[in-house]
């Protein structure tokens, strides 16, 4: 059983990644963000929260999201392993997270903040069933429509230079601390999350050691 935690600033493709990674070894792709779109499009009262925070483009508050990783992990459906994308978001998380599962590895996607910028604001959302695009590397057959559905797509409503600003600032100050925590405790490898994903993919399983690349 092996279990990774991925960590990067939004734009750095943890998402991506840890969806590659669990896709190749076999892992359950726990994503925190995945967890909270879901209840935005399903109109949760978890969702509800969700939406007023992200409008004012703020992160989602820390309470909030350890309870929902407590109670997914607490599934038991990751027969493998995960590859928990999103969490630990500050020290006292990840200091309980490491307190309750032996951790294989923490991958952190490191990404320069100008260059955060423009992956996050080429963003794009599809107003209808939610499929990503990202106008650098994805763009859509068609201007402003899903390949998928044929929706609309939209930015997304905190994707804006202000919340992006404060969220980065907030990453930062967060974040930091945490990974200090983790390279103190645990094996932390640093990769360049500039390359394209199949170059990232490649060196992540390099890095971790793994037995094989499934490609």
């Amino acid at each position: 059983m092996r279990k990774y935690v991925i960590m990067g600033v939004q734009g750095s493709g943890k998402g991506t990644q840890g969806s590659l990674l669990a896709r190749d070894y076999d892992l359950t792709h726990i994503s925190v963000g995945d967890i909270l779109r879901w209840n935005v499009q399903h109109h949760t009262k978890i969702g509800a929260q969700v939406r007023r925070v992200m409008a004012a483009g703020q992160l989602v508050g820390d309470e909030l999201v350890g309870s929902v990783i407590r109670n997914r992990l607490e599934q038991h459906d990751w027969n493998y392993g995960f590859v928990l994308d999103g969490f630990p978001r500050n020290r006292t998380q990840a200091e309980f997270f490491l307190e309750s599962y032996d951790l294989d590895g923490v991958i952190h996607l490191d990404l320069p903040d100008d260059e955060v910028r423009r992956r996050v604001l080429a963003r794009r959302l599809c107003t209808r069933c939610g499929m990503d695009y990202n106008l650098i590397a994805h763009r859509p057959a068609r201007e402003g429509r899903c390949d998928v559905c044929g929706g609309e797509l939209a930015s997304r409503e905190d994707d804006t230079e202000a919340a992006l600003a404060a969220r980065l600032r907030d990453y930062h100050a967060k974040t930091n601390p945490v990974l200090d925590l983790f390279r103190r405790k645990e094996f932390v490898v640093s990769i360049d999350a500039r390359p394209d994903r199949a170059t990232v993919r490649h060196v992540i399983h390099e890095r971790l050691g793994l037995p094989h690349d499934p490609s």
